[in-house]
């Protein structure tokens, strides 16, 4: 158990002597990161605020290292531990400066007077996260992004072995998630803080992390590595998703129009994609191909196209697949050659391109488009 910054031991969380989930199990190594995913209410943050004691565990045990939380005292426990929560700060005439020393007050004792130690603490990680020019600006004037910005930095101010994240993107765009994100992974390798995080956005997660628990709302419906998690159908039984959800590419597709199809889409390196979608929109069920699996498009086509002809990498199209796209073509109202060039492998396409011309089919202006 040493090896690990916390543990988490047959752990049970909930309110009011209710229990939410039960049975949690998982442990952190310093400079690792574990994700908590799921949906909404799903109980994501009911288990970090346990872990950081704001909620008693209704169950099990939770070690700091190889110690039982339970026997450690608060400053302790704010030794190794401080958590970044989505809650919106209101302060009064507090500079961002003085908000990211606050983060040394475990150390300064009552009458929170900083040491040099202390101040040099402060500076060396405000330089880090980039706030150095807003240490002297009210807190309250801040933009969020920033704010999160000096919370994270106040919370490493700490020193903590284990850091606790509770959506820590919320409310930010997208160049402040990624940089916030960014610094977590690299200070979590820096300086081995074992860091346990919520997620909404799975395309970070599936970034960021090194190990996923997926948090379903009455259990933990899966817990591992992140291409454990984010492969078949994991992700969209843990969200209840109806379209469907490329575990490859981390692509979110919305529901098919099943039927038969009315168009035929000649696709292939990404050719087809806009094609697929403006159908879907539309509410036209298409057929497509040939493609092959480790093309670009394959994910997209497979989810919303009613009939796919497919072949293995790298292979040719089989006779049997292209008499099969010459019957299909046959069948439809019309054909889209999304594709531009053919070559060795997609020579039956072209031959397909070709059958829809001479049987009148080919939709010109959806090809200019």
């Amino acid at each position: 158990m040493a090896e690990y910054a916390v543990t988490l031991e047959q752990l049970s969380v909930g309110y009011h002597g209710k229990p939410l989930i039960e049975k949690i199990e998982f442990a952190v190594k310093p400079g690792e990161i574990y994700v908590l995913i799921g949906p909404n209410g799903a109980g994501k943050s009911t288990i970090l605020k346990t872990i950081t004691k704001q909620l008693k565990p209704l169950g099990g045990t939770i070690y700091v290292k190889n110690r039982n939380m339970t026997t450690m005292s608060e400053n302790e426990v704010a030794k190794s531990m401080s958590m970044v929560t989505t809650q919106r700060l209101s302060t009064e005439l507090m500079t961002c400066r003085d908000m990211v020393a606050t983060g040394r007050y475990p150390y300064t004792g009552r009458f929170g007077i900083l040491g040099a130690k202390d101040k040099e603490i402060v500076s060396r990680i405000m330089e880090k996260f980039q706030i150095a020019h807003l240490a002297d600006k009210d807190f309250m004037e801040l933009s969020d992004g920033q704010k999160q910005r000096v919370m994270l930095a106040r919370a490493f101010c700490q020193e903590p072995q284990i850091l606790v994240l509770d959506e820590p993107t919320s409310f930010l765009d997208i160049r402040y998630k990624v940089e916030l994100l960014s610094i977590i992974r690299e200070f979590a390798r820096e300086e081995q803080i074992a860091v346990i995080m919520s997620l909404h956005e799975l395309e970070f997660a599936r970034r960021i992390a090194d190990y996923v628990l997926c948090v379903k709302g009455d259990c933990i419906a899966n817990k591992g590595t992140v291409a454990e998690i984010f492969q078949g159908n994991l992700i969209a039984e843990l969200y209840g998703i109806e379209g469907c959800y490329d575990g490859v590419t981390g692509q979110v597709e919305l529901a098919a129009k099943k039927g038969e199809p009315v168009c035929f889409v000649i696709g292939g390196a990404g050719s087809g994609l806009p094609i697929y979608h403006a159908l879907q929109r539309q509410g036209i069920p298409f057929a497509a191909g040939v493609l092959h699996e480790n093309d670009v498009e394959y994910g997209t086509a497979k989810a919303l196209a009613s009939v796919l002809f497919v072949e293995k990498a790298f292979q040719p199209v089989s006779e049997e697949n292209y008499k099969k796209a010459c019957e299909e073509i046959r069948k439809c109202q019309y054909v889209i050659g999304a594709v531009k060039q053919f070559g060795v492998c997609n020579e039956a396409n072209r031959k397909l391109y070709e059958l829809a011309r001479e049987l009148g089919k080919l939709d010109e202006e959806s090809m200019k488009n």
